[in-house]
């Protein structure tokens, strides 16, 4: 009897042990689930807010990129005024602003933007023939406007590119690419990727005027 109930003892005893061991393991998994799941938690939440950072970004581009598109209509109008026959060039801005305005995406949109630009830089070379739009108060005024609309592009298209490749850069690091790949979070690939100075439309300056050629005759050289 006695050894019945020592056994039983022994037997408890190493219930006893092994449920502390089990429960102490247990304590220990459930800790490590709490470290990853808060650092997933984390970094899940730093990815939205990039993402919403990029959103912004794009937001702020996408109003002056408007703007641009707003001025190009009066500004070609005027224009019209005094070169008439220059029509392919119109027509190219033209469609190069419809494709602009019915483009829906970010991407769609840069590509539109990148006609646009390639557009504006003919029609602006094309200005410089006509020196008495020098005169034209309602041209200068629009040329004005647009001058600091595409210094406001220059400067939001370079930090939505910033704010785009520190994104991209975060979700593309380990862990943090595990973490995205589990929470839906992928590369954005929309942004401008013509060099700065390619966009840069050609400065139009009415203000000098060319030098007419000399009607004297070159002096011929002695004979010696």
């Amino acid at each position: 009897m006695a050894a019945r109930e020592e056994n039983g003892q022994l037997k408890f005893n190493e219930f006893e042990v092994n449920m502390k061991a089990f429960l102490a393991v247990l304590a220990v998994l459930v800790i490590i689930a709490l470290i990853f799941g808060s650092s997933f938690i984390g970094r899940r939440n730093q990815m939205a807010i990039k993402r919403e950072a990029v959103n912004a970004a794009w937001a702020q581009v996408d109003v002056v990129l408007q703007r641009r598109a707003d001025l190009i209509p009066n500004l070609v109008e005027t224009v019209k005024g005094f070169a008439t026959q220059e029509q392919t060039v119109f027509g190219e801005i033209a469609r190069a602003r419809a494709a602009y305005l019915s483009a829906g995406t970010p991407a769609e949109k840069i590509a539109a933007n990148a006609e646009v630009d390639r557009a504006m830089v003919k029609f602006l070379a094309l200005t410089e023939n006509y020196p008495q739009l020098k005169s034209n108060e309602n041209f200068l005024r629009l040329q004005d406007e647009l001058a600091g609309t595409e210094n406001r592009i220059a400067v939001e298209r370079r930090t939505y590119n910033q704010v785009v490749q520190d994104y991209n850069t975060f979700i593309a690091t380990f862990p943090n690419s595990l973490v995205a790949s589990m929470g839906g979070f992928t590369r954005n690939d929309a942004y401008f990727k013509t060099e700065e100075g390619a966009r840069q439309a050609p400065k139009v300056n009415f203000g000098a005027t060319p030098a007419a050629p000399s009607s004297k005759p070159a002096p011929v050289p002695a004979k010696p």
